[in-house]
């Protein structure tokens, strides 16, 4: 019989998951992101957690796909987070015009320049307010319960307006900065980067590491993430739309990289806001 073993978040001095194996203390969890976007990502996207490739999905609501995905996944079981959305233009003919009206402005002011999201913008605190609400309301109308686990389309969940008016539920599991070696970014970015990731932990719980499935080269990129999940909670994102991501996905590619590491079946939250048992 395996031994019990927790893995501690990155400050937040909280067990977040318990894996039944002395000899694999960590997990590789492969989310798709945009689930629900439309039908063509989340057929493919299906096509992958059917291959036991995925693990979770990160859905998107109020989108022209949102309803068909989430009927999806309540009948096979699937894993599915909020994936909040302030920068793409809702799809579905089901929303308000003031819900419209509010996620504009958002989307404006985030797309001006890539520094817009490290800024508060006191004058769309309601907005910003009132789009999350939103999402959350609707995640709850599609999925029959509340989002345990969250993250962001362009990861913008981690924006300042986002953070400094705690809008997203304390308790839940949150996506957090990707990780990066020192010499990777520059040391203004990680030192940005880490203070992000201190602000969440404080109400949320984290993965160890969090990684793109892309670029694919150099292959000793994929290597090093996949050997770290030996020991380390890795969130691996990826985007079944992509041509090439799909491929990797739906091959035997993606078990030659990760070789002797399992692909976690899930990543879901006890409601006591605790990573369940992913093994």
């Amino acid at each position: 019989m395996g031994v019990k073993s927790a893995i501690y978040g990155v400050r937040t001095g909280k067990p977040i998951t318990e894996i039944r194996s002395a000899s694999h203390a960590g997990a590789l969890i492969v989310n798709a992101d945009d689930w629900g976007r439309d039908d063509e990502t989340t057929t493919r996207t299906v096509d992958c957690l059917k291959l036991g490739t995925v693990s979770s999905v990160s859905a998107m609501v109020f989108m022209a796909g949102s309803e068909r995905a989430a009927a999806i996944a309540q009948e096979r079981g699937i894993d599915a987070g909020l994936h909040l959305n302030f920068t793409t233009t809702f799809s579905t003919t089901a929303i308000s015009a003031k819900l419209a009206e509010h996620q504009q402005r958002l989307a404006q002011y985030l797309g001006r320049n890539r520094l817009a999201q490290a800024v508060f913008h006191p004058g769309l605190r309601n907005s910003f307010k009132y789009v999350v609400a939103a999402q959350l309301d609707e995640f709850v109308r599609l999925y029959g319960t509340e989002p345990k686990r969250l993250d962001g389309h362009h990861h913008m969940h981690l924006c300042t307006n986002v953070l400094m008016g705690k809008l997203l539920p304390s308790g839940t599991i949150v996506r957090r900065s990707f990780s990066f070696r020192a010499g990777e970014k520059s040391l203004a970015n990680r030192f940005y980067r880490s203070m992000v990731d201190r602000q969440l932990a404080k109400r949320h719980l984290l993965t160890d590491l969090f990684f793109s499935l892309t670029p694919f080269e150099p292959k000793t990129r994929l290597e090093r993430i996949f050997s770290l999940a030996r020991h380390s909670v890795i969130e691996v994102e990826t985007h079944p739309i992509n041509r090439d991501e799909y491929r990797f996905l739906t091959t035997s590619e993606i078990n030659l990289w990760a070789k002797d590491v399992p692909i976690a079946p899930y990543f879901s939250a006890s409601p006591a806001g605790t990573l369940e048992h992913l093994l």
